[in-house]
């Protein structure tokens, strides 16, 4: 978006740059205070000052149409003036190359000095940037690469007057040098002009015309010298062994612009001649793609420029468009042209490189003649169509090379040669294609391992190649020149996937579909979800397990929560993400052990789109923290980093985009976790207890009886439901209306984050249910929206949640921290029955804890530290070596709502129509306002809306989540459900 800097620094404002945005003085009214910011990477600019408004470039033509008016009650008609600029183009950097103006300056300093000028009108002219922009040539790098401009009429105004000898003298030499008609009009105002620069010289100048209602006889395309011998983009031609051939201007453009910048055209009329085939011949071109339109007369040239490059031995590709197009209208016909101009360069068709191939006898090309331009002369920006142009499909990728798959390796046949290529599968970048290759023919064989993108490395492969097998050198190398292209087209398709098939790609079967939309349909839903996850494996943890399958959920929403699962070595948190992630279908979920910090700043743009990103361990990510916290927040990352332009060898800027959203799920042993990580989680803890490892003692010894054994054998299936259950849930909008009626804590800025993470758990369980709810459909200007609506219901199951996790998690305390703290106040509490005073006075020791809790030392350790450092435990003697005796500080406050959430709005108040909302309060005392409604008097709820989930009770195979959640459940036994399976 240079083209709006560009645009304002030619409406004569001077810009200084502080940091990636740009400010100085507003043009559009008294200004000293650089009330003007700009930011190109947006396209926006903004004034803080009297103006207090901004936008893109249509706002601030528009704010300069206004001020103009104002000053002259119209606009001229002119094009430096109708976008209110004539003040502008002719002070600065214009009017300096009017004062260089010299009778005695030679003529290549006077060419340039035109060139500029014309540099400069056009970076003010905003209507002929629209029309570049709409044609693709839309490079702001473009336009001072190459100097492009712009010929509008002003330059002859500006120049002497040819009454005085000095302006007679130089208007003379522009009609020398073909700027100036002996009428003293510009030969090429109306135009778009392109300068050719070889060694700071002009040596050509090629213009096209803009204006749509010339008259008949006028020629559209005009140059400066009719006989010019040469190539455009001469560094390229130097550069690079590898050119793209175009017959004009306009095409070269709009591959430079595209990113391909190995590109070239004649620079004249003439196109083609032997002239410039030796010029390739002399800067050692090897391969050429002929880009010509597939009409009959281009043909006719590509043909001979074909039997040219042929007969000097250099490879030739067609490049083809369809329909008959050029490579700019064929861009033009798309939103994305350098993704459909690579796909074209791609299939090139090969044409051969002199070996044994026949001449092609071809007639010149038709001549264009510069004809006189009429005297009537209209605005071209008046004319121009910018209506934006249809987006098209890149066409099919041909399969003119057959390729066998076989064993995670490719082989080609070319006649008795047999190519053998491996490590294909992994190249992932556009720039690099390294393959270990293999070619054999008789008992002759060749193998190493090399990037075909390299030069040396390839033609060292040939020369090696030729010797084993014994064939000439040209063989191998076309050999190589096929499978390249072939390679490139497998990469482009991605056959990484062919390589290792992905049956979840497959189109899913009617049965598969209808059990899985049975299941989604089923009334008890949530009671089979957790049942199932419980077949495979998880025992108990029923919050943990909906929390954790509702968080997975989400990634299908535009924000999705993320889980962070904490607890100790070997508590089973792995164990628990494990099973939630094997709900979900592979190719949406991608799992790791550990990522570095720029790692994902380098993924592809759209590979974690809606996706959950699953990490093993909290501390395999640490480096990349920064990175996971901005892809949580934002939803996308952005970096800009440096590299080498492969075409000119220059360090230039790239940039590389993320987009999420993405579902991020991972686990931690650590108490101590980054803040601001954390806050942007829901945290889950595992279940710590006796009781619960008992459960898990039960499970383990179940599945070595014949049930188990059935329950593991119908694991496969419960698992191929779940997944294409979740194939089969869209991503539709969900509506919550009672949202307005819901409150929650607003007594600190946590609360923001968690309040967020409250309401996406409500529409993630509304989400679940969509095969049970009404799709309804509202329109915004003509775009059809398809929403669902959220049921009390799905309010009230999130409220049980947000009790437990969110309530859980604004404790200043760890929750297994919390737990021990709770147990340790039970074994003080039944030791000292006697006297109240007795607390006081109670010394215990570490052993104490242990034998009363069986707790581990190690387990022990980390939490009581925590307790010591938080003042809830007194040590009274110990360090060194010594034992440790505590004294309890902690006086069993908050106990009964230690899990609580305060300020959620009662559901019961919800289904009253007309009541005032309530809010459901614990026993204990008020720990925060609420972020909506405040009642002068809170009123108690039932005993019911207290319960919650909890993950601290005994837990076994049979048991379930739906008694709690109110929703009806099968009595079945778990071997009853196997067998239905």
């Amino acid at each position: 978006m240079e083209t709006l800097l560009n645009l304002i620094k030619a409406a004569g404002v001077e810009l200084f740059r502080e940091g990636s945005v740009w400010v100085g003085n507003c043009p559009f009214h008294d200004d000293s205070n650089h009330a003007l910011m700009v930011e190109p990477s947006r396209g926006h600019w903004q004034c803080d000052g009297a103006c207090q408004t901004g936008g893109g470039i249509d706002a601030w033509l528009a704010k300069q149409h206004e001020c103009q008016s104002k000053r002259c009650g119209e606009i001229d008609a002119l094009p430096d003036n109708k976008e209110g600029l004539k003040a502008s183009s002719e002070s600065g950097k214009r009017t300096q190359v009017i004062q260089d103006l010299s009778s005695e300056a030679d003529d290549h300093h006077l060419t340039h000095l035109v060139v500029d000028d014309y540099h400069q009108t056009l970076l003010g002219k905003t209507g002929v940037l629209q029309y570049l922009q709409k044609r693709k040539i839309n490079s702001s790098e473009a336009l001072t690469y190459f100097k492009l401009g712009f010929a509008d009429r002003s330059f002859g105004k500006r120049l002497p007057l040819k009454n005085r000898k000095e302006g007679r003298l130089i208007r003379a030499k522009l009609q020398h040098l073909g700027i100036l008609r002996y009428t003293g009009h510009e030969v090429f105002r109306g135009s778009f002009v392109v300068p050719t620069i070889e060694d700071d010289q002009v040596i050509q100048i090629y213009v096209r015309k803009v204006t749509a209602n010339l008259r008949a006889g006028t020629a559209q395309h005009v140059y400066q010298k009719a006989d010019c011998l040469g190539l455009f983009n001469i560094e390229a031609v130097r550069s690079s062994d590898e050119l793209i051939l175009c017959p004009s201007y306009m095409d070269a453009l709009t591959f430079w612009c595209a990113g391909y910048r190995n590109v070239t055209c004649p620079l004249d009329d003439k196109g083609y001649l032997d002239g410039h085939v030796d010029l390739l011949n002399q800067f050692g071109t090897q391969r050429v793609l002929i880009a010509f339109p597939e009409t009959t007369e281009a043909r006719q040239v590509s043909e001979s420029l074909v039997k040219a490059l042929i007969d000097e031995g250099i490879d030739a590709y067609r490049i083809t468009f369809l329909a008959e197009l050029d490579a700019n209208a064929y861009a033009m016909k798309s939103d994305s042209p350098q993704e459909v101009l690579g796909d074209a360069i791609r299939q090139a068709q090969w044409l051969g490189n002199g070996v044994g191939n026949p001449c092609i006898d071809t007639p010149q090309a038709d001549e264009l003649v510069m004809e006189e331009e009429p005297e009537a002369f209209s605005d071209p920006e008046d004319d121009m169509d910018l209506t934006p142009l249809p987006a098209t499909v890149a066409p099919a990728l041909p399969d003119e090379l057959d390729v066998e798959v076989k064993d995670n390796e490719l082989i080609v046949l070319f006649e008795q040669r047999r190519y053998r290529i491996r490590g294909f599968e992994k190249n992932l970048s556009y720039d690099v294609l390294k393959i270990n290759l293999l070619v054999s023919e008789g008992e002759g064989l060749h193998v190493d391992t090399f990037d075909l993108y390299a030069t040396k490395p390839r033609a060292n492969y040939i020369r090696q190649a030729a010797i084993e097998l014994g064939v000439k050198e040209a063989v191998i190398k076309k050999d190589l020149a096929k499978l390249l292209l072939k390679l490139e087209i497998l990469q482009e398709r991605n056959i990484r996937e062919v390589l290792t098939p992905n049956p979840l790609q497959s189109e899913m079967s009617e049965k598969d579909r209808s059990e899985a939309q049975a299941l989604l349909e089923s009334p008890n839903l949530i009671s089979r979800l957790l049942d199932d996850l419980q077949l495979c494996g998880l025992v108990g943890e029923e919050t943990n397990k909906l929390v954790a399958y509702l968080a997975v959920l989400s990634r299908k929403l535009d924000k999705p929560l993320a889980v962070m699962v904490q607890s100790t070595s070997a508590a089973g948190k792995s164990a628990l993400m494990d099973a939630v992630l094997n709900l979900v279908p592979d190719e949406e979920r991608i799992q790791y052990s550990a990522i570095t910090g720029q790692s994902l700043f380098y993924m592809g743009n759209f590979d974690l789109k809606h996706k959950v990103l699953a990490i093993s361990e909290e501390e395999g990510a640490s480096n990349a923290s920064y990175a996971l916290k901005l892809l949580q927040s934002e939803g996308q990352l952005k970096i800009a980093s440096t590299g080498k332009d492969p075409i000119t060898g220059r360090h230039t800027t790239h940039e590389y985009q993320v987009t999420g959203p993405v579902m991020i799920f991972s686990t931690t042993t650590a108490i101590d976790v980054d803040e601001e990580l954390l806050n942007r989680c829901l945290v889950l803890t595992v279940n710590e207890d006796q009781t619960q490892t008992e459960a898990i003692h039960q499970w383990q010894r179940y599945e070595e009886t014949l049930d188990g054994l059935l329950a593991h054998q119908a694991r496969d299936d419960v698992l191929r439901v779940h997944r294409n259950a979740q194939r089969l849930l869209k991503p539709l909008h969900v509506i919550n209306p009672y949202a307005e009626q819901l409150s929650f804590l607003s007594n600190r800025t946590r609360t923001r984050r968690d309040h967020r993470k409250y309401l996406t758990l409500i529409r993630s369980i509304a989400l679940l249910h969509q095969y049970q709810r009404e799709v309804k459909t509202t329109y915004y200007r003509d775009k059809a929206l398809d929403y669902i609506e959220v049921t009390l219901e799905d309010i009230a199951l999130a409220n049980q949640i947000a009790h437990e996790v969110l309530g859980r998690s604004l404790d200043e305390l760890p929750p297994q921290t919390r737990h021990l703290l709770s147990l340790i106040d039970e074994m003080v509490t039944e030791r000292c029955s006697g006297s109240p005073g007795s607390r006081r006075e109670y010394r215990f020791t570490r052993r104490d804890i242990r034998e009363y809790t069986g707790w581990g030392p190690t387990q022990l350790t980390v939490h009581l530290q925590r307790l010591e450092s938080m003042e809830y435990l007194l040590i009274h003697q110990g360090g060194r070596g010594r034992q440790r005796v505590y004294e309890l500080l902690y006086n069993s406050e908050g106990q009964d709502g230690s899990t609580f959430l305060m300020g959620l709005t009662d559901i019961d108040a919800l289904q009253l129509s007309g009541q005032t909302v309530e809010l459901s309060v614990s026993e204990r005392g008020d720990i925060g306002t609420e972020s909506a409604g405040d009642p002068a008097e809170e009123k108690p709820t039932k005993a019911s809306s207290h319960k919650t989930f909890s993950s601290n009770m005994p837990s076994s195979p049979q048991r379930s989540i739906s008694a709690r959640v109110q929703l009806p459940r099968p009595t079945d036994s778990t071997h009853q459900t196997v067998r239905e399976v």
